[in-house]
């Protein structure tokens, strides 16, 4: 079973919980974390921006990375939100097994 991390970035600790918990939910990710306290630096509209934003990481089967995708766009604050998948190549099979088992099967 092909796993990913979705990494995305969020305006407030408030709206990654909010996202992490309806991703859960629809069973669209086995479990998420957040982290708060993120200074990003970033060109928007033709100047360097610079704010404090939270990490949402969720753990989710390849498959369903588009879904989560636009379900993740349906609810966020930005216009352009971060959300990237990175394919895991390794790692604990249980770990690999339970991810897939708590999430959507097709």
């Amino acid at each position: 079973m092909a796993v990913s991390f979705v990494y995305m970035t969020c305006e407030t600790r408030a709206e990654a919980e909010n996202i992490g918990s309806v991703l859960v939910e629809r069973r669209l990710a086995a479990c998420v974390n957040i982290l708060g306290g993120m200074q990003s630096m970033y060109w928007w509209q033709g100047r360097v921006e610079k704010s404090e934003e939270a990490v949402l990481i969720a753990k989710t089967r390849d498959a369903l990375v588009d879904e989560l995708t636009e379900a993740v766009k349906a609810m966020h604050s930005y216009d352009v939100p971060c959300v990237v998948a990175l394919s895991i190549t390794n790692g604990n099979p249980d770990f690999l097994q339970w991810v897939a088992a708590e999430t959507t099967q097709e």
